[in-house]
């Protein structure tokens, strides 16, 4: 356990966290983002530990070895941003869980990933002394999948960075823009036989045997100035996915003021509410007449990195308490 925080010197901030930062060197997407945001704006010590996976051996490795008995001395909290965390823990362990489309829909995953997950997610999730979800949609799913115990749970949504706002350079032509990871549940098939005329589509390469159709434009990954432009010159955003925990595209597209077509009966609503066009993900004429259908709604963030931080903190206290 961590030193009794009373026992701190005076002006020494409460609370001293390790966090878990083995994303960073895995990706640049949703649960790398959310890293660079809380870290870029908590207000107490932080010790970054992570596990050099940069290849899939080295993942198999952090999680076979490395995360099932992850501790970190010298700290109040250990902080794991995704449900890969220890199986038992000897400081209060917050975890933050994005989705668990992995437990809900096994099949969109590689054989590791899902056998892994099946045995891991639950033994972490039950280590945890505090759990964050996302969004309300992600608490439902950790009671339902996983019986978590409500009184554990505490709703933190995503934020954007500040560069996604409506004023600043557009890009050029008419076309519908698709952004996420290349992978089952971003439903990009459907979505390109939805678009008449051209789809910009931002991504990296993921699993599942995904790749961009022939008749769409894929830029692969951007930074996020280009992808701010992107998001203010097109027709619209269609984010038509299958399943999210939260849905980032969405929260970034909305304040930008861009257009937003979107999976009816999912996370998109929280963020999105009444400024969006809902679909149904599974028929491309949904989808279709989505676009056809979609508005530009009033610019708007759900939150700051700051609050992020600062409800975060806030979890840290009650897993000290």
């Amino acid at each position: 356990m961590g030193a009794d925080r009373r026992d701190l010197p005076r002006g020494v901030p409460a609370i001293r966290v390790a966090i878990d930062t083995t994303p960073l060197r895995q990706t640049r997407a949703g649960t790398a983002r959310y890293l660079r945001g809380l870290l870029g704006h908590l207000d107490v010590p932080v010790r970054e530990v992570s596990f050099p996976a940069t290849s899939r051996a080295r993942s198999v490795a952090a999680d076979v070895l490395w995360y099932p008995l992850l501790a970190v001395d010298g700290v109040d909290v250990l902080h794991c941003p995704t449900f890969r965390g220890p199986f038992s823990a000897r400081t209060p362990l917050v975890v933050t869980v994005h989705d668990l489309a992995v437990l809900r829909e096994p099949a969109w995953f590689n054989r590791w990933t899902r056998t892994y997950s099946r045995f891991a997610v639950p033994r972490v999730v039950r280590a945890a002394t505090r759990v964050i979800a996302v969004s309300e949609f992600t608490k439902s799913e950790l009671v339902d999948l996983l019986g978590t115990p409500e009184a554990k749970i505490r709703v933190v949504p995503n934020a954007v960075e500040e560069v996604f706002t409506p004023d600043g350079p557009r890009a050029e032509g008419r076309y519908v823009l698709a952004v996420g990871t290349l992978e089952p549940r971003k439903n990009l098939e459907r979505i390109a036989a939805a678009v008449d005329g051209e789809l910009r589509v931002v991504g990296t390469k993921g699993w599942g045997g995904v790749h961009p159709p022939a008749n769409v434009t894929w830029l692969g990954d951007v930074d996020d100035e280009e992808l701010a432009r992107l998001y203010r010159g097109a027709r619209c955003l269609v984010y038509a996915s299958l399943y999210e925990g939260f849905g980032l595209p969405v929260a970034e597209a909305l304040a930008c003021g861009c257009p937003i077509v979107t999976s009816a009966g999912s996370a998109m609503a929280e963020i999105a509410g009444d400024d969006a066009t809902y679909v149904d993900p599974a028929d491309a004429e949904s989808i279709r007449a989505g676009i056809a259908a979609a508005f530009s709604p009033a610019s708007r963030r759900i939150s700051s990195w700051s609050d992020v931080a600062r409800a975060t903190r806030e979890v840290y206290e009650e897993a000290l308490a």
